[in-house]
Protein backbone atom coordinates (compact mmCIF):
# COMPACT_ATOMS: atom_id res chain seq x y z
CA UNK A 1 0.00 0.00 0.00
CA UNK A 2 2.76 2.38 1.09
CA UNK A 3 4.90 1.67 -2.36
CA UNK A 4 1.18 2.17 -4.51
CA UNK A 5 0.59 5.65 -2.64
CA UNK A 6 4.68 6.50 -3.34
CA UNK A 7 4.33 5.75 -6.98
CA UNK A 8 0.96 7.50 -7.07
CA UNK A 9 2.32 10.61 -5.00
CA UNK A 10 5.91 10.61 -7.56
CA UNK A 11 3.48 9.95 -10.58
CA UNK A 12 1.36 12.92 -9.56
CA UNK A 13 4.53 15.13 -8.72
CA UNK A 14 6.33 14.26 -12.32
CA UNK A 15 3.52 15.08 -14.24
CA UNK A 16 2.64 18.57 -12.39
CA UNK A 17 6.54 19.42 -13.15
CA UNK A 18 6.47 18.21 -16.65
CA UNK A 19 3.65 20.95 -17.27
CA UNK A 20 4.00 23.01 -20.73
CA UNK A 21 5.40 26.00 -20.67
CA UNK A 22 3.24 28.75 -21.88
CA UNK A 23 4.38 31.14 -24.62
CA UNK A 24 2.86 33.63 -26.72
CA UNK A 25 3.53 36.29 -29.64
CA UNK A 26 3.37 40.10 -29.96
CA UNK A 27 3.90 42.23 -32.87
CA UNK A 28 6.14 44.59 -32.08
CA UNK A 29 5.93 46.79 -35.16
CA UNK A 30 1.79 46.46 -34.83
CA UNK A 31 1.82 47.78 -31.06
CA UNK A 32 4.01 50.44 -31.77
CA UNK A 33 2.46 51.66 -35.13
CA UNK A 34 -0.99 51.81 -32.64
CA UNK A 35 0.68 53.98 -30.30
CA UNK A 36 0.36 58.09 -30.71
CA UNK A 37 3.00 58.83 -28.93
CA UNK A 38 4.92 56.87 -31.03
CA UNK A 39 3.92 58.16 -33.55
CA UNK A 40 4.69 61.52 -32.54
CA UNK A 41 8.33 60.95 -31.57
CA UNK A 42 9.14 60.00 -35.06
CA UNK A 43 7.63 62.86 -36.65
CA UNK A 44 9.52 64.69 -34.12
CA UNK A 45 12.93 62.47 -35.21
CA UNK A 46 11.93 62.82 -38.70
CA UNK A 47 11.27 66.93 -38.82
CA UNK A 48 14.98 67.37 -36.82
CA UNK A 49 16.33 65.18 -39.12
CA UNK A 50 15.46 66.66 -42.18
CA UNK A 51 16.36 70.15 -40.68
CA UNK A 52 19.55 69.44 -40.46
CA UNK A 53 20.27 67.44 -43.50
CA UNK A 54 19.22 71.15 -45.09
CA UNK A 55 21.89 72.31 -43.17
CA UNK A 56 24.59 69.76 -43.91
CA UNK A 57 22.98 70.07 -47.99
CA UNK A 58 23.53 74.13 -47.96
CA UNK A 59 26.69 73.49 -45.96
CA UNK A 60 28.19 70.99 -48.55
CA UNK A 61 27.15 73.64 -52.00
CA UNK A 62 28.86 75.93 -50.15
CA UNK A 63 32.10 73.49 -50.02
CA UNK A 64 31.74 72.82 -53.48
CA UNK A 65 31.21 76.24 -55.06
CA UNK A 66 34.15 77.21 -53.34
CA UNK A 67 36.11 74.19 -54.71
CA UNK A 68 34.67 75.83 -58.22
CA UNK A 69 35.88 78.72 -57.61
CA UNK A 70 39.36 77.93 -56.79
CA UNK A 71 39.90 75.52 -59.62
CA UNK A 72 38.07 78.91 -61.76
CA UNK A 73 40.41 80.83 -59.90
CA UNK A 74 43.73 78.29 -59.92
CA UNK A 75 45.83 80.30 -63.33
CA UNK A 76 45.57 83.82 -61.53
CA UNK A 77 47.02 82.90 -58.13
CA UNK A 78 49.75 82.58 -57.09
CA UNK A 79 51.37 79.66 -55.15
CA UNK A 80 50.74 80.84 -51.81
CA UNK A 81 47.11 82.07 -52.26
CA UNK A 82 46.62 78.97 -54.15
CA UNK A 83 47.51 77.01 -50.79
CA UNK A 84 45.74 79.27 -48.69
CA UNK A 85 41.99 78.90 -51.18
CA UNK A 86 42.83 74.93 -50.50
CA UNK A 87 43.04 74.98 -47.21
CA UNK A 88 39.86 76.86 -46.98
CA UNK A 89 37.97 74.35 -48.90
CA UNK A 90 39.72 71.46 -46.84
CA UNK A 91 38.26 73.40 -44.24
CA UNK A 92 34.92 73.74 -45.13
CA UNK A 93 34.95 70.17 -45.71
CA UNK A 94 35.74 69.06 -42.68
CA UNK A 95 33.37 71.25 -41.15
CA UNK A 96 30.74 69.09 -43.24
CA UNK A 97 31.94 65.54 -42.14
CA UNK A 98 32.25 67.23 -38.64
CA UNK A 99 28.90 68.76 -38.19
CA UNK A 100 27.33 65.49 -40.14
CA UNK A 101 29.11 63.42 -37.50
CA UNK A 102 27.76 65.53 -35.05
CA UNK A 103 24.41 64.99 -35.75
CA UNK A 104 24.04 61.50 -37.52
CA UNK A 105 27.00 59.66 -36.38
CA UNK A 106 26.79 56.51 -33.56
CA UNK A 107 26.90 58.58 -30.78
CA UNK A 108 25.61 62.10 -32.19
CA UNK A 109 22.21 64.41 -31.89
CA UNK A 110 19.73 62.10 -33.57
CA UNK A 111 20.74 59.10 -31.72
CA UNK A 112 20.65 61.21 -28.24
CA UNK A 113 17.29 62.44 -29.41
CA UNK A 114 15.85 59.18 -30.57
CA UNK A 115 17.06 57.33 -27.15
CA UNK A 116 15.60 60.21 -24.97
CA UNK A 117 11.70 59.61 -27.05
CA UNK A 118 12.12 56.39 -27.04
CA UNK A 119 13.23 54.83 -24.38
CA UNK A 120 10.08 55.27 -22.32
CA UNK A 121 7.76 54.39 -24.71
CA UNK A 122 9.75 51.37 -25.17
CA UNK A 123 9.32 51.02 -21.12
CA UNK A 124 6.08 51.44 -21.20
CA UNK A 125 5.63 48.77 -23.76
CA UNK A 126 7.99 46.29 -21.89
CA UNK A 127 6.22 46.84 -18.64
CA UNK A 128 2.74 45.87 -20.49
CA UNK A 129 3.85 42.88 -22.15
CA UNK A 130 5.31 41.84 -19.02
CA UNK A 131 2.10 42.18 -16.64
CA UNK A 132 0.62 40.00 -19.67
CA UNK A 133 2.99 37.52 -19.54
CA UNK A 134 2.30 37.52 -15.75
CA UNK A 135 -1.43 37.28 -15.40
CA UNK A 136 -1.49 34.84 -18.05
CA UNK A 137 1.20 32.49 -16.81
CA UNK A 138 3.49 32.97 -19.93
CA UNK A 139 6.72 32.15 -19.03
CA UNK A 140 8.33 33.25 -22.92
CA UNK A 141 6.63 35.94 -25.62
CA UNK A 142 8.35 36.24 -28.46
CA UNK A 143 7.94 39.25 -31.08
CA UNK A 144 7.29 37.52 -34.44
CA UNK A 145 7.73 41.19 -36.19
CA UNK A 146 11.46 40.40 -35.92
CA UNK A 147 11.34 37.00 -35.72
CA UNK A 148 12.27 35.53 -39.51
CA UNK A 149 12.11 32.00 -38.12
CA UNK A 150 8.38 31.66 -37.21
CA UNK A 151 7.08 30.16 -40.15
CA UNK A 152 3.27 30.06 -38.52
CA UNK A 153 1.55 30.73 -35.71
CA UNK A 154 -2.03 30.56 -34.47
CA UNK A 155 -3.69 33.95 -33.93
CA UNK A 156 -5.12 32.73 -30.61
CA UNK A 157 -1.44 33.08 -28.97
CA UNK A 158 -1.07 36.54 -30.26
CA UNK A 159 -0.88 39.24 -27.18
CA UNK A 160 -0.53 42.29 -29.47
CA UNK A 161 -4.01 43.74 -28.58
CA UNK A 162 -3.96 42.89 -24.76
CA UNK A 163 -0.72 44.43 -24.51
CA UNK A 164 -2.24 47.52 -26.63
CA UNK A 165 -4.82 47.67 -24.08
CA UNK A 166 -2.72 47.79 -21.21
CA UNK A 167 -1.23 50.14 -22.57
CA UNK A 168 -4.81 52.25 -22.88
CA UNK A 169 -5.43 51.76 -26.94
CA UNK A 170 -8.02 48.73 -26.74
CA UNK A 171 -8.16 47.55 -30.58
Amino acid sequence: MKKILLALLVAISAATGASAQKFALINMDYVLRNLPDYEMANEQLNQVSQRWEKELVALQKEAETMYKNYQADMVFLTQEQQNKRAEEVAAKEKEVAELRSKYFGPEGELYKKRQSLMKPIQENVYNAVKAVAEERKYQVIFDRASSQSIVFASPTIDVSNEVLAKLGFAK
